[in-house]
């Protein structure tokens, strides 16, 4: 978070410090920290040399409209970069921005998402091996988020009641999604991996994962505990500067990714597939088999149900639902 020049040369530094340590105190995603962070820069940038707490609402509803007229950007894009505006200005400078009434607004996408067929699914899951095509299985047979998958604990995993509890989410509300009765064998050899890999780490000196701060401070050594470990250790430790841990991350994003991708491409898949497709196709495929629109919004975690709507108008049965009156004729 750099700037301009007024006053002090060093007010970016102060509002970097004060936003990091919002941040962390609010227990917020490093994604989101990322992409608020990226906001308030290009905020910056866009007036240079001028302090923030001099700017308020015409300059930010300025800067909202320029993102949607100027650069086309999509109503999600806008949304995220007046979410990173507000939280500079509540969080970090302790300012409350009026309601933005006169922001143009970007128009909202209208696109379906892509859905793969259960052919396809086995067809992409065939090309993927080891602890990717688990995450992979896990993405589908539960409905889960890349990030909610790879940020799974040992803690999380209730193998008796087939259940995975799910922690950090998109909404930071806890939810409980479904563990498929044939990943139950699976999902007990990886713990039992991870097991060892903990193991060796304690011997080593190591054996540390990152937990939450609150949580941190009531037990300083629940990193180090079996239970707290990730369910999908990277294969590297690093040292955490701050505590001069020998710690151990979760299995990056970008792994999963890759090997989606490069799944899709071996299995001659011609669509658009992400590790998300996955999520998507999970709920399409409940809602062909008769499940109840409100238990799947509550397995995806979604705040509303007009967002879990959507795959009503995905189904393989054409628009609406219907099915054309060509269809009928004997011909």
């Amino acid at each position: 978070m750099t700037g301009g020049n007024p006053r002090d040369r060093n007010w970016q530094f102060a509002l970097r410090r004060k936003f990091d340590e919002r941040m962390g105190l609010l227990h917020r995603a490093k994604s989101t920290k990322k992409a608020y962070g990226y906001w308030i820069r290009r905020y910056f940038h866009h007036y240079p040399n001028r302090h923030p707490s001099d700017m308020g609402p015409d300059e930010v509803t300025a800067f909202l409209t320029h993102l949607a007229v100027r650069e086309t950007v999509s109503a999600s894009t806008q949304n995220q970069a007046l979410a990173g505006l507000l939280f500079l200005y509540k969080e970090v400078l302790g300012t409350d921005l009026p309601w933005l009434d006169d922001i143009v607004r970007a128009k909202p996408s209208q696109h379906l998402p892509t859905v793969m067929s259960r052919v396809e699914v086995s067809q992409v899951l065939a090309e993927i091996q080891g602890a990717p095509n688990l995450i992979a299985k896990l993405l589908y047979g539960a409905g889960l988020r890349l990030g909610e998958a790879c940020k799974l604990r040992i803690k999380d995993i209730d193998l008796a009641a087939s259940l995975l509890n799910i922690r950090e989410t998109k909404s930071r509300k806890d939810r409980v999604a479904v563990l498929p009765q044939r990943l139950l064998k699976p999902i007990r050899q990886q713990i039992a991996k991870s097991r060892l890999t903990h193991e060796e780490d304690i011997h080593r000196g190591a054996g540390w994962v990152e937990v939450p701060s609150a949580f941190h401070r009531k037990s300083p050594h629940a990193g180090r505990q079996l239970p707290w470990q990730w369910l999908f250790p990277a294969t590297r430790t690093y040292v955490h500067r701050e505590t001069n841990q020998r710690r151990r991350h979760h299995l990056h994003d970008t792994v999963i990714q890759k090997a989606v991708r490069q799944a899709a491409r071996a299995a001659r898949i011609q669509k658009h597939i992400t590790t998300h497709t996955f999520r998507h196709s999970f709920a399409t495929h409940l809602l062909d088999r008769g499940t109840d629109i409100r238990t799947i919004q509550e397995l995806l975690g979604h705040a509303n149900v007009s967002t879990t709507m959507i795959y009503t108008h995905i189904l393989n049965r054409g628009p609406m639902g219907v099915t054309s009156p060509l269809d009928d004729l004997d011909i």
